[in-house]
């Protein structure tokens, strides 16, 4: 893919309610001609993402095996993966002008993960190879029988570190960037990177994981002008065990985020979206969890593809000790039989390269929701982190490509 340069404004725009109802896209121009003006603004945003990217050797066994077992593996891939290198190689394949900062050895494993990324479209003339020393490789089983799997992660040596990059090296990798990605790997140069980012007005999406310490990413969310992470980590972070609850507390301690989305497997996932320059102190705070209960009750059941429900715009407060004006958004999952389910790695970060596309295509949240899903669930009928498949001409996407909500 061609690297087109593009002269951003120096954030995305944030529209009004009445605008985010009807959605960004829609317009008096045949669908057609809708979509063909998304492709071309795909391929003048610039994302950058600075994380993780591994080798990853994924084995698929009938049940995971018991100590002392021996078993035999029904089929072995080995694919590029990472949070980073996932999420840009899915953003690329949509149609994203991508690029990435992340740190490989010179070995054979970091020549391998280099021709993937390049050949997926994403430029890594920023990315850092040191002389000696080990690329991050994974061992990958997964399980057929419970669908699941299990991560065996040998890091990367040496480690990628803020002086591993130039400040002139890094000016040239944040020009003409309208979107940060970061995926909290190597927190020390994520922490770099999205100061220099901020310092250029550039919005920031964080991948919230579960597994960082809140010294590692309690600095990047400050920083944050998005905020996506799987199911677990809201009540990790605030102790609340109601997610539309812990998703407004994390808004609250927040409040440069202008939204939140939770990852929840085959349920779906859920966003609370803050709105500004709204005057509600007047207006009674409604509970947050008794908005999701009645979201709930609208989610169409009986859809195969990937649907989205939203509340309004009100006051919300939640099991902690703020409120925000913004509102709630509960996406379904795609419906995959069994037989088609083969593998969830890296759906996590199918579902953040589609955000990133919706983000810079400006697609409205009762679109991008269902979007992030139905690329998800395309990624599951797939083994391997990374997949052949034309994303972006896939018959299942055309309609959220074409049409507006």
């Amino acid at each position: 893919m061609s690297l087109i340069r593009y002269l951003p404004s120096p954030y995305l725009p944030l529209p009004s309610a009445a605008v985010r109802r009807r959605g960004f896209l829609r317009s008096a121009a045949p669908s057609g001609a809708r979509a063909a003006a998304v492709h071309v603004l795909a391929a003048n945003r610039v994302v950058l993402g600075c994380g993780l990217v591994t080798l990853d050797y994924l084995a698929t066994v009938d049940a995971y095996p018991r100590p002392d077992d021996k078993i035999r593996s029904g089929e072995l891939q080995i694919s590029g993966g990472g949070n980073a290198g996932n999420a840009l190689t899915g953003a690329a394949r949509l149609g994203l002008n991508t690029r990435l900062i992340s740190k490989v050895a010179n070995d054979e494993i970091g020549g391998t993960v280099l021709s993937e990324l390049e050949e997926a479209g994403i430029d890594v003339s920023h990315v850092i190879i040191s002389d000696g020393g080990n690329t991050t490789f994974v061992y990958v089983i997964i399980d057929k029988k419970t669908k699941t799997r299990t991560c065996i992660i040998t890091s990367g040596y040496p480690p990628m570190v803020p002086g591993d990059i130039s400040v002139s090296n890094l000016s040239a990798a944040l020009q003409d960037v309208n979107l940060l990605y970061l995926d909290g790997y190597s927190h020390e140069m994520a922490l770099s990177v999205g100061k220099q980012a901020d310092l250029m007005k550039i919005p920031i999406l964080v991948d919230a994981e579960p597994e960082r310490t809140k010294t590692e990413l309690g600095h990047l969310l400050d920083l944050s002008s998005y905020i996506v992470c799987s199911g677990k980590f809201p009540e990790k972070w605030t102790s609340i065990s109601c997610i539309p609850s812990a998703l407004l507390e994390i808004l609250v301690q927040y409040p440069r985020a202008r939204f939140v989305i939770a990852t929840l497997g085959e349920n779906g996932c859920m966003m609370l979206e803050r709105i500004e320059g709204t005057d509600d102190s007047g207006i009674d705070a409604v509970d947050i969890g008794n908005v999701a209960e009645s979201l709930r009750l609208k989610v169409h059941k009986d859809d195969n593809l990937p649907t989205c429900v939203s509340s309004k715009f009100m006051r919300l407060s939640g099991r902690g000790h703020g409120t925000i004006h913004g509102r709630l958004l509960i996406g379904t999952a795609e419906k995959i039989p069994a037989p088609e389910l083969v593998d969830t790695t890296g759906c996590g970060d199918a579902f953040i390269g589609a955000v990133l596309y919706g983000l810079c295509t400006e697609m409205a949240p009762e679109k991008m929701l269902p979007f992030a899903c139905q690329v998800a669930g395309i990624k599951c009928r797939a083994i391997g982190a990374r997949t052949d498949l034309p994303w972006r001409s896939d018959a299942r996407l055309s309609k959220y490509l074409r049409e507006a909500p």
